[in-house]
């Protein structure tokens, strides 16, 4: 296709950087397009790239996409590697502003730790994330989703370690950005369905049986608003 061409030509006019995000970009549609093994293909030679070329920007994504792809093959050992690794390029990007990378490396690196019980790693990143996600919202002027994420995954961390009433606080703190920040939050209520439909599916302080009743309904009172 036209991508596959102006991977090439891009080399061609020594445009590395472009061409590595080229093919990042390609890989992410041939991802979707369930295309997986072309995906992996196209990310190893944008990660080659930018080994040659020392592109940190283009190295994260291509480490990101890879270390996704592992983790999901079941490859887990491999894939917590790459999303180190990108995560150790992140910071790094040649981006200005705002650094796209930093938070959704993060989110995805602090996930796969979560599924391989490596709770000891999680601390240092939560903790980081919840920094990127405050200072993304600072920059933005109104609040940004993985501010809540950060809540989210702080929960998380004190349910596995038995500690309900400190998720609870997390849960509630979660709850007052929401309704502090209703002009934000109705601009994207879709993405905000999502977040507190996940959250209530994987905390147990909001498992319908046996979660805190109070938060439960206060949770579903958010949710009733954003589908207005």
């Amino acid at each position: 296709g036209m991508e596959e061409r102006r991977s090439p030509l891009l080399a061609n006019l020594q445009r590395f950087r472009d061409q590595g995000e080229e093919m990042c970009s390609l890989a992410d549609r041939l991802f979707t397009a369930g295309k997986r093994q072309e995906s992996v293909w196209w990310l190893e030679r944008a990660r080659k790239v930018a080994e040659a070329h020392g592109f940190f920007s283009v190295e994260c994504q291509a480490c990101h996409g890879l270390g996704i792809q592992a983790m999901r093959e079941g490859r887990d050992a491999e894939g917590l590697e790459l999303l180190q690794n990108a995560l150790a390029a992140a910071p790094l990007s040649e981006h200005e502003g705002i650094n796209p990378w930093e938070l959704l490396v993060l989110h995805s690196l602090i996930n796969a730790l979560f599924k391989t019980d490596a709770i000891e790693e999680l601390d240092p990143l939560i903790l980081r994330h919840g920094e990127a996600a405050k200072e993304a919202s600072a920059r933005q002027g109104r609040l940004c989703v993985p501010e809540l994420d950060s809540l989210i995954f702080s929960a998380q961390l004190h349910e596995v370690r038995g500690k309900p009433q400190e998720a609870a606080r997390d849960v509630r703190a979660l709850l007052d950005l929401l309704r502090q920040n209703q002009a934000a939050v109705q601009d994207q209520p879709f993405a905000y369905q999502e977040l507190l439909g996940n959250a209530s599916s994987y905390l147990e302080i909001l498992d319908p049986e046996h979660g805190d009743e109070e938060l439960i309904e206060s949770v579903a009172a958010e949710l009733a608003k954003l589908r207005r």
